[in-house]
């Protein structure tokens, strides 16, 4: 079910606050300094900031912002919310020039939202691999934009290069790589992938050498216009590349090579948790709030980032 836009957490300070609050600490507050449950008060009062606790503990003061990506922002509260049910809820993402008309703030301040929610959205490292017995991993590579300081010419030479990897019926892991050689995809496949999968790829060479590792190796063979057989494909996969495509180059139009991995994370967070595996647009929401916690992008970070890649 999706969310009512005109709800009290998307236009009121308070309820904001306290629909975070219960995301964020659903068995009650937690100090974000000494981690301690329960011992913490509601400070009450002239001189006590709107929704300030403090820990009983280590003394130390904190709001349900401290900690995470929302921490120091001047935005209200509500709109963070709505922001972050927004990205949340498009399938293809929504442009800062939409989310800064949508939410009444300027066009920098949106993009900067937008990069703290996608901050968000990136899942924590170590997770669990993709795949398992009896399950389908496809792994495949595709090329978008032009890389910084590169002529376009034939060939994908000067194309910015994505690698992913789909469990059939369950998520997608994207990464931006230099390049798509053996040992780059053999580092992600080691990593993300479940040797007693079936590993599903296209005829590339760079794939023969680690897909001996899996239960199985199933390729088809694109350069002979052959792109199914069987349950050997990679079409799961080329269907997400169409989304992200799409969404990059209808939604966003431009993105810089710094940034790419926070929208390849953006597209990851939002296919591994559709409605297809049982996620509402709430639900969603909701589960990129619980990404904020233990995250920080500051303005000056981004902007470095940006400086550095105009060299």
């Amino acid at each position: 079910m999706s969310a009512d836009l005109a709800a009290p957490q998307f236009t009121d300070e308070n309820a904001a606050r306290e629909a975070l609050e219960a995301i964020r600490w659903p068995g009650g507050p937690v100090c974000p300094f000494c981690g301690v449950v329960g011992n913490i008060t509601r400070l009450q009062g002239k001189s006590a900031r709107p929704g300030q606790l403090q820990c009983n503990d280590c003394r130390r003061s904190f709001t349900v912002t401290v900690g995470t990506v929302f921490e120091r922002s001047h935005i209200p509260l509500h709109k963070w919310l709505l922001a972050s049910h927004l990205m949340a809820s498009s399938k293809k993402g929504i442009s800062a020039h939409q989310l800064h008309r949508m939410l009444g703030v300027t066009y920098k301040t949106a993009w900067f939202m937008a990069h703290r929610i996608r901050e968000a959205m990136t899942p924590p490292s170590g997770g669990s691999p993709l795949g398992g017995s009896g399950k389908h991993i496809e792994a495949d590579e595709t090329y978008i934009g032009k890389k910084h300081g590169k002529v376009a010419r034939r060939g994908t030479g000067h194309k910015r290069v994505v690698v992913s990897l789909v469990e059939r019926g369950g998520g997608v892991r994207s990464f931006h790589v230099d390049t798509a050689d053996i040992p780059t995809v053999k580092k992600i496949i080691d990593q993300h992938a479940d040797r007693a999968s079936t590993l599903n790829t296209d005829e590339a060479a760079m794939y023969s050498g680690v897909g001996r590792e899996f239960a199985k190796h199933q390729m088809v063979h694109h350069g002979r216009e052959e792109f199914v057989r069987g349950d050997a494909h990679t079409n799961t996969l080329e269907g997400y590349f169409s989304i992200f495509k799409r969404g990059m180059k209808g939604v966003y139009q431009h993105c810089d090579e710094r940034h790419l991995q926070r929208y390849l994370n953006e597209f990851d967070f939002r296919y591994s948790n559709r409605a297809a595996l049982g996620t509402s647009d709430k639900e969603r929401a909701t589960k990129a709030l619980k990404g904020i916690e233990g995250k920080r992008l500051t303005y000056r970070r981004i902007n470095r980032e940006q400086a550095a890649s105009l060299g």
